[in-house]
């Protein structure tokens, strides 16, 4: 099967030109001006762009978590992000304590076989980590999932301690994996928790004010203190506030291999604007870090632009509001901490970051598709339009105008964090490995047609 997309301007992270993209099978075989070649299919991308498909390297699908488990699985999960141009996820297998992680990435690979309909991979989150273990680690990064996270939060279940982070760092700086941390001070937060339940404050909101940024910047600054005597890189995840993008800063500016993520959330929405709701609707803003005041939005903006700030990923967890997040309705702390966003990623950097002005378009391919990719041993096969790249290709419409709603959507969530929010700029067809799996708002990929992609190490990617 052969495919041409004629008359499209091409865009990724560094180039912006006119060309004919020509694909054999899976692959991108020939790019170039008005080519005459014979396909069995011809896609029209005039006055559209054409980029490489996004790559998200921070999901949680059919993740348990507080007593249930996130409302969208690898089917659904990967068909809502291909609605939004999203044709590449990396999704975190959960070791248990006392478990190999051979035994927990079987548990995921079934999850996601016979269900995911665009590609994937998987990061391993380590809870446990004797001696023993450290060759698990090292067996991973062979089966191709080269990245690890540990968290310094939620104590009693996913929270290590920093002996155990250090020996986690020791051995990606030898066998060049990648740690990822989620960094809030875990034992701090719970204590403010334990007084602010204490003091029968219960709503919602309490979740947001019990998680201060001085509690992220804190750990923030002691992961990278960790790497750097490990003499390894560290990677971010969901950055969320100014004070923790500082401390980021700081390390980059003395040259060291510190690397981190946002997420739309953090840069849309506000503690003030969207946790103000009557009753319990400000259930449906609870995740993890919590939303700041919104003058934080304008500094991680600026770090996007001064590429303090790498990623952009959705830390996509969803769990429904109605049974779900009803959990917490007298305890904010058993409240499902996550929110959807998958689908919506592309739309909302591209309305809210190129049309606004804030990024270019070679900047919103860069964040959204070519460094994560990068940053975590996809590339080149995914992340860029290049001849012998996977054909994971979107065709976007600049012009096309949307608003989000939970009524449109395609994610398994009873809402949407940004509901009602007009964009414009929108996916109107969207390859995977020359596939077209969405076209004009339907959806014509298959359960278990995506792909297990065995990773290449961060120090692989990166020479």
């Amino acid at each position: 099967m052969s495919t041409l997309i004629k008359n499209g301007r091409i865009i990724t992270a560094d180039q912006d030109y006119l060309a004919d993209i020509y694909i054999e099978k899976d692959k991108i075989t020939t790019i170039g001006f008005n080519l005459k070649i014979e396909a069995d299919n011809i896609h029209d991308a005039k006055e559209k762009y054409v980029i490489p498909g996004g790559v998200d390297v921070h999901t949680h699908l059919d993740m348990p978590f507080g007593g249930t488990t996130s409302c969208d699985d690898f089917e659904s999960g990967t068909r809502a992000a291909a609605f939004g141009g999203t044709t590449s996820i990396v999704d975190f297998a959960i070791q248990s304590k006392g478990m190999k992680m051979r035994e927990a990435l079987d548990v995921w690979w079934k999850k996601a076989e016979n269900k995911a309909t665009t590609d994937y991979s998987f990061h391993m989150i380590i809870t446990d980590l004797p001696d023993a273990g450290l060759e698990d680690m090292n067996d991973m990064v062979r089966e191709g999932v080269s990245s690890f996270k540990l968290f310094m939060a939620y104590p009693g279940v996913l929270m290590v301690d920093d002996a155990t982070i250090f020996k986690a760092m020791k051995q990606t700086a030898q066998n060049g994996a990648l740690v990822c941390m989620h960094a809030e001070n875990g034992s701090v937060i719970d204590t403010i928790v334990q007084r602010t339940l204490a003091e029968g404050k219960t709503a919602p909101i309490y979740h947001a004010l019990t998680r201060p940024t001085t509690a992220e910047a804190e750990a923030v600054n002691r992961a990278i203190a960790l790497s750097e005597i490990a003499g390894a890189p560290v990677y971010i995840v969901h950055l969320s506030s100014n004070e923790a993008l500082e401390k980021v800063s700081e390390a980059r500016d003395r040259g060291l291999p510190t690397y981190a993520e946002t997420c739309p959330q953090y840069l849309f929405l506000s503690i003030e604007e969207n946790m103000n709701k009557p009753g319990f609707e400000d259930a449906k803003y609870v995740f993890t870090p919590p939303l700041r005041e919104k003058w934080h939005q304008d500094k991680l903006w600026a770090g996007i632009r001064k590429n303090t700030l790498q990623v952009v990923s959705t830390d996509h967890c969803p769990f429904c509001y109605k049974e779900q997040k009803e959990l917490g309705k007298d305890d904010f702390t058993k409240i499902p901490n996550g929110g959807p966003g998958i689908e919506h990623r592309l739309q909302l950097l591209y309305d809210g970051g190129v049309s606004e002005g804030r990024i270019s378009l070679n900047r919103w391919v860069e964040l959204c598709s070519t460094t994560p990719a990068k940053m975590f041993g996809l590339y080149p096969r995914k992340g860029t339009i290049s001849v012998g790249s996977d054909a994971d290709i979107v065709i976007w419409d600049p012009r096309k105008e949307h608003t989000i709603s939970a009524h449109t959507h395609h994610m398994c969530a009873d809402y949407s964090m940004f509901e009602g929010k007009k964009l414009k700029g929108n996916a109107d067809t969207v390859f995977s490995r020359g596939e077209v799996i969405m076209k004009d708002d339907k959806f014509l990929g298959k359960p278990g047609r995506g792909q297990f992609i065995k990773r290449d190490t961060y120090a692989g990617a990166w020479k």
